[in-house]
């Protein structure tokens, strides 16, 4: 059985120009045969849990992935963990509030000084944007005023910014375009790292679920989601569009900064979904334009994916070259989980099995031509 095993799994990566136990970059070398049935019934689970556990290896992990997705042999359908999610994902809203605390206990709140290792100065989490850049500060910069450019913001405006993370945008964007900014974050660890560095500027960070701030009286000129739409879930990306609409004023305008994927599809990988994004969920196009018709209008789409493939190694340079700081902090197998995460996900993106979008809205009263701005 475990014979006839390794021969279907090395027929199927060979299609991908992988091989078990090969020499080049991004061939596999396995340390335990075991993983072979855990892969085979596991799927793409299995293919993570027994890369942390070191029972296979890969010299390049990122070229790897990128291999795997290229060649489309990446389907996990039919794989135990894949269906019992897809049957959750079916009957249980992943995403309520309560829900949704978890990806910021487990995920944001590791620890401000890791990440403070590993990201810009900002502390931006999400997709640089590299035209010009020559370093990570400068391209997450890039990307912070690309945004800004695309929401013509004006001194003066009052802006909602939804998911703010470490709150190192509603700081820019205040400091270089004059805006009032209110952001929220699911994340207490992260609020209160963006409180204490927004102090004397008109920035009110706060501790909270997005959907909170419709209690919020006031109407906002633009609002803004930098990788929130990745937490939402497909149960709620209505929900999103409408507090986007109902918050902003009818002639303003929004910009939702998110990953998405080729294909529509209401299960996110079981094996990010359990180590990495608790409920997490990327969203397809077409999600996410059903969720916009008859609500927002989608005044420009720009896929930035390219800069996230050189985002995510320049995260895993800085997680390695600081680890030593770190390693008496986090379980033994912390560092494999990470170096998964990371090289998975930029192969991923050079494959172009994920992109990013940066989609702007309009409100019903947007009187005009919008120019793109890239």
């Amino acid at each position: 059985m475990k014979a006839i095993t390794e021969m279907l799994i090395a027929k199927k990566l060979a299609r991908a120009d992988v091989l078990l136990n090969g020499s080049r970059d991004w061939d596999i070398t396995l340390r335990d045969t075991s993983a072979l049935n855990r892969i085979a019934f596991m799927g793409s689970l299995g293919f993570g849990e027994t890369y942390v556990d070191g029972q296979w290896d890969t010299p390049k992990l990122d070229q790897l992935i990128d291999k795997i997705y290229s060649s489309g042999i990446a389907g996990r359908k039919r794989a135990l963990p894949y269906q019992y999610a897809r049957v959750q994902q079916f009957f249980i809203n992943q995403q309520t509030r309560r829900r949704s605390k978890k990806v910021g206990e487990e995920h944001y709140d590791l620890g401000n000084d890791f990440y403070e290792k590993m990201l810009c100065s900002r502390m931006m989490y999400t997709c640089a944007y590299w035209e010009g850049a020559n370093n990570l500060e400068e391209a997450q910069e890039k990307k912070l005023d690309l945004i800004c450019r695309k929401l013509q913001l004006q001194p003066g405006m009052r802006v909602l910014d939804l998911g703010c993370g470490w709150g190192g945008a509603a700081k820019y964007m205040a400091e270089t375009y004059g805006v009032e900014v209110v952001a929220i974050t699911i994340s207490k660890e992260q609020a209160s790292w963006g409180q204490s560095k927004a102090q004397g500027l008109p920035v009110d960070i706060r501790h909270g679920d997005y959907r909170e701030i419709r209690q919020e009286k006031q109407m906002f000129d633009r609002v803004v989601s930098i990788g929130l739409m990745e937490h939402v879930g497909p149960k709620n990306y209505a929900t999103l569009i409408n507090l986007v609409k109902d918050k902003m004023v009818d002639d303003g305008l929004a910009l939702i900064h998110t990953i998405g994927r080729k294909a529509e599809d209401k299960v996110t990988d079981p094996w990010f979904t359990r180590y990495i994004f608790p409920n997490g969920h990327i969203p397809s196009m077409g999600q996410i334009s059903q969720a916009v018709s008859n609500t927002l209008v989608i005044e420009d789409v720009h896929n930035i994916g390219y800069h996230y493939d050189k985002t995510l190694m320049a995260w895993y340079d800085n997680f390695v070259a600081h680890w030593d700081q770190f390693k008496d902090q986090y379980p033994e197998h912390f560092f494999r989980m990470w170096e998964y995460y990371l090289l998975s996900s930029a192969g991923s993106f050079r494959s172009k099995h994920h992109q990013l979008w940066q989609i702007v809205l309009s409100g019903n009263a947007y009187q005009g031509y919008y120019q793109s701005v890239r």
